[in-house]
């Protein structure tokens, strides 16, 4: 994956520091969606996982846009 830019990440109004912290949270959302995708999988073989590295695809969606987030004084 290409390195993000810091003109893309200004568009979306984060400076990098908050950029990490949207990123992350959606990194462990799509952790705990994999986990229990993951528990199916023993029941339902077919159930089909994503198989990209979470933090990469985290942050994939962040720059996108895909992912929406609110800005409040506590981040």
């Amino acid at each position: 994956m290409e390195r993000p830019s810091i003109e893309k990440l200004e568009k979306l109004g984060l400076n990098r520091y908050e950029a990490i912290i949207v990123t992350a949270r959606h990194a462990r959302f799509l952790n705990s969606k994999r986990l229990k995708q993951l528990e199916l999988l023993e029941q339902d073989p077919s159930i089909d996982i994503d198989s990209r590295k979470i933090t990469m695809r985290a942050l994939k969606e962040v720059l996108d846009g895909k992912v929406k987030f609110e800005r409040t004084d506590s981040m």
